[in-house]
């Protein structure tokens, strides 16, 4: 695309990117070329030989594409945290998730659970059910996703929760959220980006970076479900 930044961005940034794309574009001239998916999908493409000018991951996916050289680490800023939350479709009663008994009451009374196979999202849910005794009852009826947004399973029916980043569901209409599982049981995810070293078009993805990362960015990251980094 002509005149475009080309981004590979984990799913929790793909709302913030969206509503700033137009902003972006006035200030730059540049478009925003997006693809979204979770970092360990990206990393595959990477790997694949897929190359972008800016790439959004999780913090540890970006310092290890840094660390090899595949990324110019001095462009390394980080943007945002997430924590991990619940949704239930849009009318639906909302259950208590406040303390760990709680959320273990709520998860084990769910029809069907859904939660993401790749995302950082998904991976900590796992481990976490299996801290909390109760991986093989939620897994027995659970609608594990490979890819994608979770809370699209409570609009068709197939879940009664949805696990994701507060930015992954947000993004989906006809849901609500509920709000984040109990903070003492997670930790944060933080997001970071910088410029692929093998980009050439330098100059508007260092300006994106610097956008990205601005104060003129941070109520659009805020209204996607993400908390700007102090």
């Amino acid at each position: 695309m002509e005149n475009s930044v080309r981004v590979l961005s984990t799913l929790a940034l793909a709302g913030a990117v969206r509503a700033l794309a137009e902003k972006y574009q006035a200030v730059s001239g540049a478009r925003i070329d997006a693809d979204f998916a979770p970092t360990v999908r990206l990393l595959e493409r990477l790997k694949e030989g897929e190359t972008a000018d800016v790439l959004i991951l999780t913090e540890e996916g970006l310092a290890g594409l840094a660390s090899a050289g595949s990324v110019a680490a001095e462009s390394c800023v980080d943007l945002a945290r997430s924590y991990i939350g619940l949704a239930v479709k849009a009318g639906s009663p909302h259950p208590d998730i406040s303390t760990e008994p709680a959320l273990r009451s709520t998860l084990l009374a769910a029809r069907s659970v859904a939660y993401s196979r790749l995302g950082a999202s998904g991976i900590f849910f796992a481990q976490l059910i299996v801290k909390m005794g109760i991986a093989t009852e939620v897994n027995a009826c659970a609608t594990v996703v490979p890819m994608g947004f979770t809370a699209e399973r409570l609009v068709t029916g197939e879940a009664d929760v949805a696990i994701q980043q507060l930015s992954e569901l947000k993004q989906v209409n006809g849901i609500e959220v509920v709000g984040p599982l109990p903070l003492h049981l997670q930790i944060p995810a933080v997001f970071s980006a910088g410029r692929m070293a093998t980009s050439k078009n330098v100059a508007a993805a260092d300006l994106l970076l610097k956008f990205l990362s601005s104060l003129d960015a941070t109520p659009a990251l805020i209204e996607s479900g993400l908390e700007r980094l102090a």
